[in-house]
């Protein structure tokens, strides 16, 4: 049994039609197949008995927007709870269609046209609000034209703009968002996109929106939204060279070409006021003159890329009370300070594992056993 329709399905149909008729016509589809969309087009107006050349009817249907723009807008609000991310109001502007308060003296709506007069009036003014610089009322008042008719690109553009104007950054995002899916040819919702992503940190994005804003203009563009782009751009690039220039900063400080990570010593013997002699003469090592031996180079270089090495240092007995010697001021040269290497070395556990250092390039005699490897 066949149900009577209702009008506002009626109204969808009628919105159907003109986004098929439109699609025939734009380079949406092929040339060859608009035949096609039109037999469509004929099969749908009648079974749901609407007259797509009835212009009133169809305007009435989409209210000024288009199915693809108010598509464009859903698929935006897509798995958002909230149409912007937070705010005493967000809960109730994730259901736009249903309005969180209305206004003492609003009249019954009941109409289309008295739908769009009250949203008109509404935002008038939140406008007037905006311009006293009072946001909160601007914001509530722009929140319920929003509600009257979701997808009006300029209602969501201006609630934006009192978003940024209360420092409410992520939802003048969201709106502009919203309010570009609705008419990406809105130069102003690009513009406040930008701003709002540019109040985020958000420096490419905030490009990329004044860009788009630019294209939508035409003619090169406005000299506000071109200056936008400019300031983006500037801090953008002042972004990426600040970055590049800590990655640089990083490398210095784990060591210079070649050194294969190792710090250098040399700097840090200068940093503690150079070297004072080894042996009896106590104090620190001259750093310096000790990196400069390639021998010891090769040394640091592969007890830093050899983790068992490094353990078997740690473990070793006679290195720790070295180590303890070192940092009371006893030192085995009887001055204090470096111990006597001489005497170290002889140490046949501590001999070999400087040869194991070395890569087996010898021990204390210099003896090159393991060149050529």
């Amino acid at each position: 049994m066949a149900t009577s329709l209702n009008a506002s399905k009626k109204r969808l149909a009628l919105a159907i039609l003109d986004f098929l008729s439109t699609s025939a016509t734009d380079g949406t589809v092929a040339q060859e197949d608009a035949e096609s969309l039109e037999i469509a087009s004929n099969c749908i107006a009648e079974a749901f008995k609407v007259d797509a050349s009835d212009k009133s009817a169809v305007a009435d249907a989409l209210g000024g927007q288009s199915l693809v723009g108010i598509y464009g807008v859903y698929e935006k609000l897509k798995g958002k709870s909230t149409a912007s991310t937070t705010g005493a109001s967000s809960a109730s502007e994730a259901r736009p269609a249903t309005p969180a308060t209305s206004t003492p003296t609003s009249p019954p709506v009941s109409t289309p046209t008295a739908k769009n007069d009250e949203a008109e009036r509404l935002k008038g003014q939140g406008n007037a609000a905006m311009a006293a610089k009072d946001y909160p009322t601007a914001i509530e008042l722009y929140t319920q034209a929003i509600a009257i008719t979701p997808t009006n690109p300029i209602y969501l553009s201006n609630r934006a703009a009192a978003y940024s104007g209360a420092g409410r950054h992520a939802e003048a995002a969201g709106d502009a968002e919203l309010a570009v899916a609705a008419d990406p040819k809105y130069n102003k919702a690009w513009s406040r996109l930008g701003l709002a992503r540019f109040a985020l940190g958000d420096m490419k994005g905030s490009m990329e929106a004044y860009g788009a804003g630019i294209e939508a203009e035409g003619n090169g563009g406005s000299a506000a939204m071109k200056k936008g782009f400019e300031t983006a751009k500037r801090r953008y690039e002042e972004e990426e060279a600040g970055e590049e220039d800590s990655v640089d900063l990083g490398a210095s400080a784990r060591g210079g070409a070649g050194s294969g990570g190792m710090p250098d010593l040399s700097g840090l013997a200068s940093m503690l006021g150079g070297g004072g002699g080894g042996g009896a003469g106590g104090g620190m090592p001259d750093f310096s003159s000790i990196m400069n031996n390639p021998m010891m180079r090769q040394m640091a270089q592969n007890m830093m890329s050899n983790p068992d090495a490094m353990n078997d240092v740690l473990n070793n007995p006679r290195l720790r009370q070295m180590a303890e010697q070192f940092g009371s001021g006893g030192g085995q040269g009887g001055g204090g300070g470096m111990p006597d290497l001489s005497s170290l070395m002889s140490d046949p556990s501590i001999a070999e594992m400087a040869r194991n250092f070395m890569g087996g390039q010898g021990g204390g005699s210099g003896a090159g056993d393991g060149a050529g490897r």
